[in-house]
């Protein structure tokens, strides 16, 4: 199975070429700038199909959500029309896409975990270009796996976990705010279920589940009980620690409202496909022990 994921550089596209290596039948390409460009819908389907691909993943998006306020023409081209870009080159190709999309398309004011049937309501620029990007890859290739995830982090990248750890070797206490809910996941985590999901669809040639899933890490936690465990791991496996100290999301403005609930319940994607995620503290600490480890700023800044 050919693999062809957009956006080189990001935590799936990354996580997924990791995963890829060694597995008996799967190979994982990825495709990125310059001959693949969001922005430049000209050059999507001549990249994915150069790369022959028998499942595309849609991983390459637009996610600075405070800039996406001042740039929504941008947002917008890269998450809605790019997305539909994808899936349409798939689509002609004859394959399946699956599609990354978010938690920002909910408005958070929900009590209890959202799924798949509630309805959108986003509250920024940022989950508005995602969803009018679900609705495109939808749109246009019926066979499309949309899957919401929240909290994404990583070894690769800039997430909140390297964000923690960098500034956990400067200060002696960081400000966190406790009043957002959600599940942190693990592009690790993200890029093993896609590559679970892709083989069924490359198994199962009558595959009828297509359609829109959420997964997301198992458990919840607000923003700062996710940073206490990744400075507590850290000091145990003796990288940077410090004090965590609760703050109001109205205490830490930003430019973009984010949901105060960004839980996510992955049951429907747990039984269509067989796959749960770890306990989210596990996943954590792997990544984090895999972060700790280093002594020098340039790897928690990369």
């Amino acid at each position: 199975m050919r693999l062809v994921v957009t956006g080189r550089d990001g935590q799936v596209a990354t996580s997924l070429l990791a995963a890829g290596q060694g597995r008996d039948g799967i190979e994982v390409v990825a495709v990125g700038r310059p001959a693949f460009d969001l922005a430049q819908p000209d050059t999507v389907f001549d990249a994915i199909a150069a790369a022959r691909p028998d499942v595309v993943v849609s991983a390459a998006a637009y996610t600075a959500v405070d800039q996406a306020e001042d740039q929504p023409e941008l947002a917008f081209a890269v998450n809605a029309v790019g997305a539909g870009k994808v899936a349409e080159a798939a689509a002609r190709l004859g394959v399946p896409v699956i599609h990354l999309s978010t938690d920002y398309v909910f408005d958070g004011s929900k009590d209890d975990a959202y799924v798949e049937t509630d309805a959108t309501a986003p509250l920024g620029v940022y989950g508005a270009s995602k969803l009018a990007g679900e609705q495109a890859v939808a749109a246009l290739n019926p066979r499309h796996l949309i899957l919401r995830t929240a909290w994404v982090y990583s070894p690769f990248g800039k997430n909140f976990v390297k964000t923690m750890l960098r500034l956990a070797r400067d200060r002696d206490e960081i400000a966190v705010v406790a009043d957002q809910w959600g599940n942190p996941t693990s592009a690790l985590d993200i890029a093993d279920a896609i590559l679970h999901a892709a083989a069924m669809l490359r198994d199962d040639k009558a595959f009828d589940g297509y359609g829109i899933y959420h997964l997301a890490g198992t458990g919840e936690t607000n923003w700062s009980g996710f940073a206490r465990h990744i400075v507590e791991t850290s000091r145990t496996h003796g990288g940077p620690h410090a004090r965590i100290r609760d703050i109001a999301t109205s205490d830490y403005p930003t430019k973009a409202q984010r949901p105060a609930n960004s839980r996510l319940s992955s049951e429907k994607f747990a039984s269509a496909f067989e796959w749960t995620a770890p306990v989210w503290q596990v996943s954590a600490e792997k990544v984090v022990c895999r972060l700790a480890g280093s002594k020098t700023k340039q790897a928690l800044s990369a």
